[in-house]
């Protein structure tokens, strides 16, 4: 399942992307990003026309916010007596850093699908029932995830707040009013459009899957499309 990213941690996202706004500090990562191996500052200092101290200023920031990693080498071919000290070289991270606005969680559908396609071909399901199957799973996931938040003894008022916290982390912004939870935002909304039945399809299973595993909760799932907002909602069930 893809990671959550809570409050906190949108916000530094945020700052390391807004780290970014500088144009030295910018100009800096496009060209330490661009070069096969790792850099040193005097390397990076001159190919963007800068000061070596100021270089290595936004470079150690760059490092400091999780953009760049570093490590002590030499320049390659330099060996032995002579060769002087290693220098500190920097290149990309190997952290990912996403912030979307609205939330978009692709990689979820991303995985669901991948899901699907290996149950597909080891089981001889077709893709469609195996989709449903994937989506559904995920779901579950999901649904015991809030089950675990709500606490085992649960009534139905912490359990529904436990599966909006859950939809909220998932980036569909819930909105809870008169027992209904409408969500504001599609998470895949790019692949939606151009795959409107295959992706609502999708993602009415998962929240299914959802709604039936946080079952005290008192929730049902129900495809309703309408503009600006999810093709489901989520109100109390039957």
């Amino acid at each position: 399942m893809e990671p959550r990213v809570s409050s906190d941690e949108f916000d530094e996202r945020v700052r390391k992307i807004a780290a970014l706004a500088e144009p030295i500090r910018r100009a800096l990562y496009r060209y330490v990003i661009a070069q096969p191996g790792p850099v040193d500052r005097v390397d990076a200092a001159d190919a963007v026309g800068v000061a070596h101290h100021a270089a290595k200023f936004h470079l150690d920031k760059l490092e400091a916010d999780g953009l760049l990693e570093t490590e002590y080498s030499r320049p390659p071919g330099r060996r032995g007596p002579g060769a002087g000290r290693p220098a500190k070289r920097y290149r990309r991270s190997s952290s990912d850093v996403v912030v979307s606005l609205p939330e978009r969680r692709y990689g979820l559908a991303a995985r669901v699908m991948a899901e699907a396609i290996t149950l597909a071909a080891s089981s001889g399901r077709s893709i469609t029932q195996a989709l449903r199957d994937a989506a559904s799973a995920a779901g579950r996931g999901l649904g015991e995830q809030a089950r675990e938040q709500a606490g085992p003894r649960a009534r139905r008022g912490p359990a529904v707040k436990a599966v909006g916290d859950v939809l909220a982390e998932c980036g569909y912004e819930p909105r809870l009013a008169g027992g209904t939870i409408t969500l504001a935002n599609c998470p895949f909304h790019a692949l939606a459009e151009n795959y409107t039945d295959l992706v609502c399809g999708m993602n009415f299973d998962l929240l299914d899957g959802l709604t039936r595993t946080c079952d005290r909760a008192g929730l049902q799932a129900v495809l309703n499309p309408a503009p600006d907002r999810c093709c489901v909602v989520i109100g109390e069930a039957d």
